[in-house]
Protein backbone atom coordinates (compact mmCIF):
# COMPACT_ATOMS: atom_id res chain seq x y z
CA UNK A 1 0.00 0.00 0.00
CA UNK A 2 1.49 3.59 -1.20
CA UNK A 3 -0.10 6.59 0.75
CA UNK A 4 0.78 9.73 -0.42
CA UNK A 5 -0.86 13.17 1.28
CA UNK A 6 -2.32 15.82 -1.13
CA UNK A 7 -4.35 18.97 -0.11
CA UNK A 8 -6.95 20.95 -2.18
CA UNK A 9 -7.98 24.26 -0.72
CA UNK A 10 -6.19 23.60 2.57
CA UNK A 11 -7.51 20.39 3.45
CA UNK A 12 -5.18 17.32 3.61
CA UNK A 13 -6.36 14.20 1.75
CA UNK A 14 -4.81 10.90 1.94
CA UNK A 15 -4.26 8.92 -1.67
CA UNK A 16 -4.12 5.10 -1.11
CA UNK A 17 -2.79 2.92 -4.19
CA UNK A 18 -2.44 -0.02 -4.06
CA UNK A 19 -1.98 -3.39 -5.97
CA UNK A 20 -3.85 -5.54 -3.62
CA UNK A 21 -6.90 -5.54 -1.66
CA UNK A 22 -7.24 -3.33 1.33
CA UNK A 23 -10.55 -3.58 2.62
CA UNK A 24 -12.35 -6.81 2.73
CA UNK A 25 -14.27 -7.00 5.57
CA UNK A 26 -14.98 -4.63 8.87
CA UNK A 27 -11.47 -5.34 10.85
CA UNK A 28 -9.62 -4.43 7.85
CA UNK A 29 -11.41 -1.26 6.97
CA UNK A 30 -10.67 0.07 10.34
CA UNK A 31 -7.01 -0.95 10.23
CA UNK A 32 -6.95 0.90 7.08
CA UNK A 33 -8.48 3.53 9.04
CA UNK A 34 -6.12 3.49 11.92
CA UNK A 35 -2.97 3.20 9.54
CA UNK A 36 -3.62 6.74 7.49
CA UNK A 37 -4.77 8.51 10.45
CA UNK A 38 -1.54 7.49 12.04
CA UNK A 39 0.59 7.34 9.16
CA UNK A 40 -0.62 11.11 7.62
CA UNK A 41 -3.04 12.92 10.07
CA UNK A 42 -5.89 12.44 7.86
CA UNK A 43 -9.70 11.97 8.10
CA UNK A 44 -9.82 11.78 4.34
CA UNK A 45 -9.17 9.45 2.02
CA UNK A 46 -9.36 8.32 -1.63
CA UNK A 47 -9.68 4.44 -2.71
CA UNK A 48 -9.61 2.96 -5.59
CA UNK A 49 -12.91 0.26 -5.99
CA UNK A 50 -10.26 -2.10 -6.95
CA UNK A 51 -8.25 -2.00 -3.31
CA UNK A 52 -11.90 -3.14 -2.33
CA UNK A 53 -13.96 -6.96 -2.05
CA UNK A 54 -16.69 -7.80 -4.54
CA UNK A 55 -18.46 -8.72 -1.63
CA UNK A 56 -18.69 -5.08 -0.46
CA UNK A 57 -20.50 -3.95 -4.13
CA UNK A 58 -23.10 -6.94 -3.13
CA UNK A 59 -26.18 -5.20 -1.02
CA UNK A 60 -27.22 -9.00 0.21
CA UNK A 61 -23.95 -9.02 1.91
CA UNK A 62 -24.48 -6.09 3.72
CA UNK A 63 -20.71 -5.54 4.05
CA UNK A 64 -20.81 -2.26 2.28
CA UNK A 65 -23.45 -0.78 5.32
CA UNK A 66 -21.18 -2.03 8.16
CA UNK A 67 -17.94 -1.14 6.76
CA UNK A 68 -19.46 2.50 5.29
CA UNK A 69 -20.64 2.84 9.07
CA UNK A 70 -17.74 2.46 10.43
CA UNK A 71 -16.23 5.76 8.31
CA UNK A 72 -18.65 7.60 9.73
CA UNK A 73 -18.13 6.49 13.17
CA UNK A 74 -15.06 7.29 13.48
CA UNK A 75 -15.47 10.86 11.06
CA UNK A 76 -13.54 9.71 8.30
CA UNK A 77 -15.01 10.94 5.12
CA UNK A 78 -13.94 8.67 1.67
CA UNK A 79 -14.10 8.83 -1.67
CA UNK A 80 -14.31 5.38 -3.85
CA UNK A 81 -12.95 6.30 -7.25
CA UNK A 82 -13.94 3.72 -10.21
CA UNK A 83 -15.83 2.51 -12.93
CA UNK A 84 -19.21 1.73 -11.08
CA UNK A 85 -21.58 1.27 -14.43
CA UNK A 86 -20.20 -2.49 -14.33
CA UNK A 87 -22.56 -3.16 -11.37
CA UNK A 88 -25.99 -2.99 -12.87
CA UNK A 89 -28.11 -4.03 -9.61
CA UNK A 90 -30.83 -1.25 -9.60
CA UNK A 91 -30.38 -1.42 -5.53
CA UNK A 92 -26.73 -0.61 -5.55
CA UNK A 93 -27.12 2.28 -8.05
CA UNK A 94 -30.09 3.90 -5.43
CA UNK A 95 -27.78 2.98 -2.69
CA UNK A 96 -24.73 5.10 -4.56
CA UNK A 97 -27.11 7.54 -5.13
CA UNK A 98 -28.11 8.05 -2.11
CA UNK A 99 -24.58 7.54 -0.35
CA UNK A 100 -23.60 10.69 -3.13
CA UNK A 101 -25.98 13.14 -1.24
CA UNK A 102 -24.23 13.34 2.08
CA UNK A 103 -21.05 14.66 3.09
CA UNK A 104 -18.94 11.79 4.14
CA UNK A 105 -18.94 8.83 1.67
CA UNK A 106 -18.98 9.64 -2.21
CA UNK A 107 -18.49 6.74 -4.87
CA UNK A 108 -16.77 8.89 -7.82
CA UNK A 109 -15.27 8.12 -10.93
CA UNK A 110 -11.71 9.40 -10.73
CA UNK A 111 -9.42 11.44 -8.65
CA UNK A 112 -10.00 15.07 -9.46
CA UNK A 113 -13.34 14.51 -8.57
CA UNK A 114 -12.82 13.04 -5.19
CA UNK A 115 -10.37 16.16 -4.19
CA UNK A 116 -13.00 18.47 -5.14
CA UNK A 117 -15.91 16.36 -2.96
CA UNK A 118 -13.46 15.88 -0.45
CA UNK A 119 -12.09 19.21 -0.04
CA UNK A 120 -15.51 20.95 0.49
CA UNK A 121 -16.71 18.59 2.74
Amino acid sequence: MNLTKLNKNGVDIARITSSELQITDVQSALDLIATVNYETGCDRIILDKSAVCEDFFDLKTQLAGEILQKFINYRVKVALIGDFSVYSSKSFKDFMYEINQGRSIFFLSNEEEALDKLSKA
